[in-house]
């Protein structure tokens, strides 16, 4: 464990942030995109074999702005070497230092789990990171990955699902995730003086030959071919993901049952027809779905899920799939992020990804509508067969959730489309109008 000593204040501290202040806001996993944002030091984490922090220092930043309330890990390194030059301190050059093999090194030594045999100075940072920033470490004398460390740039007090989750699943026997090969805590005190404590990364077991899985499905549909397979796989999957969720966290009752889910599903409808006009003409279907699932009798018992699953949270090997990133939404409170909910969640998001892959595949009108349908059925069949359900029909309280929870789900991506990317907010209309009919 890494324990942060509290800013200090003074010329040192202040330049320091003015650094961080400037070079924040381009990275991608910085939380306020818009409007003018507070920055400041929330503390500083040293690695036992650099105590005085010369070479190697994580600024702990808390970032305060309209709506976001967050502490970035920022690690940085002094001196030479890899990474992005923040700028100059007291005459040191300051670099970020995710990706220098100083900092992985350290950040090894400092680890708690099983490890694995890596090699530092091979180090490569990925790109096109979002949230968190991720290195691959290949094995020593070798350029074949063997690991790869995330380092969370949002850190947050309690138990990060994306470490804890994967490493229960692996106790409880389940192949279908990276095996974690090593976890580094920091303690660090919270803004209310209260002492916080969170994962600051995980190692993971690296997928050889990996293809994404959303990067995957659009190929298929550009190039007309048909991902029923692997759609079929991808349903196993997650049923079997589901049933290692229960072994490894148990159920509650569904408390609230379906007519809770029409309540929260009635209220995202009203706020995305008050942004989105268009939406507005569904108002009566919508109404008519929202009837039909609060008259269920009973619901499913909720559990633990992934909370964020789509076809870019898998991965494929060969013929094998594997679920990552269960960390859901970084800025989302902790305990919103491990709360139970209705496994059917994770498959609703599954099947709006289908659809998004075929429109970003190139296909549209009955070629979309035809190559996505023939996805969802196969994912649905495969994760009835394995979980016992009767989803591929529509069926019973759990097919009744599904439909809510998908419909839940395209009104949220048809607010984002309408603020984001206008010119793909014909992908989440078709797919309500194909859910209510």
């Amino acid at each position: 464990m890494l324990v942060a000593t509290p800013p200090r204040g003074g010329p040192a501290d202040d330049a320091l942030v003015a650094l961080l202040r400037a070079w924040l806001p381009a990275r991608r996993w910085f939380p306020a995109k818009t409007g003018r944002a507070e920055v400041g030091l929330a503390g500083i984490l040293t690695f036992p074999g650099d105590p005085a922090g010369e070479r190697l220092r994580v600024a702990l930043v808390r970032v305060r702005a309209r709506g976001v309330d967050a502490v970035l890990q920022v690690p940085l390194a002094f001196g030479p070497g890899p990474g992005a030059v923040l700028g100059v301190l007291d005459g040191t050059t300051v670099r970020g230092g995710v990706g220098d093999p100083e900092f992985s090194l350290a950040w090894l030594a400092a680890a708690e789990g099983p490890g694995a045999g890596v090699d530092p100075d091979g180090a490569r940072v990925m790109t096109g990171e979002q949230s968190n920033t991720s290195v691959v470490l290949p094995g020593p004398g070798s350029t074949r990955p063997v690991a790869i460390l995330k380092v969370l740039r949002t850190i947050a007090d309690g138990p990060n699902p994306d470490v804890d989750v994967p490493r229960r699943l692996v106790e409880v026997g389940w192949d279908g995730v990276p095996v974690p090969l090593g976890w580094l805590v920091g303690r660090w005190t919270g803004p209310d003086g209260a002492t916080a404590e969170g994962y600051l990364g995980v190692m993971s077991a690296f997928v050889p030959e990996a293809e994404d899985g959303f990067e995957l499905a659009c190929r298929h549909a550009r190039e007309h071919v048909a991902f029923d397979d692997d759609a079929a796989r991808l349903g196993t999957l997650v049923a079997d993901m589901h049933a290692a969720l229960v072994r490894g966290f148990g159920t509650v009752p569904a408390d609230g049952g379906a007519g809770l889910v029409a309540a929260q599903v009635g209220d995202r409808f009203a706020w995305a027809a008050s942004q989105v006009p268009a939406l507005e003409e569904l108002r009566g279907a919508v109404e008519g779905v929202l009837t039909e699932l609060q008259a269920v009798p009973g619901a499913p018992r909720r559990q633990r899920v992934h909370g964020d699953l789509h076809l870019g949270q898998v991965l494929r090997s060969g013929t094998r799939w594997y679920v990552t990133d269960f960390e859901g939404e970084p800025l989302a409170p902790l305990a919103e992020r491990t709360r139970p909910d209705f496994a059917v969640r994770d498959v609703a998001g599954l099947l709006r990804s289908f659809d998004y892959a075929a429109a970003v595949g190139g296909l549209r009108g009955d070629d979309a509508s035809s190559w996505s349908g023939r996805a969802r059925r196969a994912a649905l069949l495969a994760y009835d067969e394995a979980a016992g359900t009767t989803l591929a029909d529509g069926t019973g309280a759990a097919g009744s959730l599904l439909r809510a929870l998908e419909l839940d789900k395209a009104l949220y991506e048809a607010v984002y489309e309408q603020r984001n990317r206008p010119d793909w907010l014909a992908i989440p209309l078709a797919g309500l109008h194909r859910l209510l009919g």
